[in-house]
């Protein structure tokens, strides 16, 4: 629900945390323009935070209903223009380079409104800010077509901002599938662009929850080191101290809770990179809970901290990475003051704190 104001918090000190789950690297700012009467022509501007990142890996981000295989397809045969120029997949995008594609249209059509309910947080005519469930992706994409939040809010919203497109209709920033909490939702297009301002600008501030594999041996510290995309494996990032390959990255942490092997803690990631707070705890040890990618288990079951536990009384505490989007606070653009909200524990969060405080206490 909506927080009471604190009259002492300061406009200009709000910090973003934009921590962009998925995968792909999308500047949520740039917009997406159509040219008339060219078909599925698009121009882009590139913004600071994908600057640096390869043409055909940054228009795959920005198109995620193409493959990147047919986006270099569509360089190699002269259909990318950066600043007016036909250039290579390899070239490395700039801030302020003009970028303009054609692409075939998608094989599928526009999204569906979807009758999905929505734990709805806080509304109104400019804006809403929704708590996600785990397991639902954000738009629409390759694999996942139908059941997103976009399909959902296409259901329970008139308006949404059409700023970036069909496919991501009222999107201002992302959670990767499996996290769950605060998402923000547009309803107009000044709204939209006054909020990708503040994500820019880093004036929004995102506080998530976690549970990690390990202990953090520190109440409180930073964790400040560079990401950048694993050498290999397209999904991953690594941490980094090559300026080249990684950008500048700091997340606050803070431990609630500690248990035998556990902890329970608050993060404040105050840059906005792909994966930043998995990708930070893993790299002092104390993976998230249950994350696949950088943990390698997708589960936490009652008998990993019970292992003399009787196969029939087993359960799945956790079937997803155990990050949750626990607090947001913005400056709503039309009402002139700061607005923030809480999602609350998931149940899923809550059935495993149950379970380490009974089975893993210090």
């Amino acid at each position: 629900m909506t927080e009471p104001i604190d009259e002492r918090t300061d406009y200009d000190d709000l910090e973003e945390s934009d921590d962009l789950e998925e995968s792909d690297d999308l500047d949520q700012s740039e917009e997406l323009i159509p040219v008339p009467g060219v078909g599925r022509a698009v121009e882009l501007t590139v913004a600071p935070k994908t600057a640096g990142m390869r043409l055909d890996q940054y228009l795959a981000a920005q198109f995620p209903d193409f493959s990147r295989s047919l986006v270099q397809k569509a360089i190699e045969a002269g259909g990318v223009f950066v600043n007016d120029g036909t250039t290579k997949a390899s070239h490395k995008v700039r801030v302020g380079d003009q970028i303009r594609i054609c692409l075939p249209e998608p094989s599928h059509g526009p999204p569906v409104p979807e009758d999905i309910p929505l734990d709805i947080l806080y509304e109104d005519d400019c804006l809403a800010l929704v708590n996600k469930p785990p397991n639902m992706v954000v738009h629409p994409a390759r694999g996942n077509w139908s059941g997103t939040l976009v399909n959902a809010l296409q259901f329970h919203f008139q308006h949404l901002s059409a700023i970036n497109g069909a496919y991501r209709a009222g999107i201002v920033h992302r959670l990767d599938r499996d996290t769950s909490g605060v998402i923000l939702v547009a309803k107009e297009e000044q709204t939209h662009r006054d909020l990708s301002l503040q994500f820019e600008t880093r004036k929004v501030f995102k506080e998530y929850i976690a549970l990690t594999a390990g202990v953090l041996d520190r109440d409180s510290d930073y964790i400040e080191r560079r990401i950048g995309h694993h050498a290999h494996d397209r999904v991953k990032m690594i941490v980094t101290d090559d300026p080249e390959r990684g950008k500048e990255a700091c997340s606050f942490y803070e431990v609630i809770e500690r248990f035998r092997g556990y902890t329970f803690c608050r993060i404040q990631p105050r840059t906005g990179r792909t994966h930043q707070i998995r990708v930070h705890l893993a790299s002092v040890g104390c993976p998230v809970l249950a994350d696949k990618i950088y943990s390698g288990r997708d589960s936490l079951r009652l008998s990993d901290l019970v292992p003399t536990l009787p196969a029939e009384n087993d359960e799945v505490l956790l079937a997803r990475q155990a990050l949750h989007a626990h607090r947001l606070r913005l400056f709503h653009p039309r009402l002139r003051k700061v607005i923030a909200v809480e999602a609350p524990l998931p149940a899923d969060f809550e059935r495993t704190l149950a379970a380490l405080r009974k089975h893993r206490p210090v």
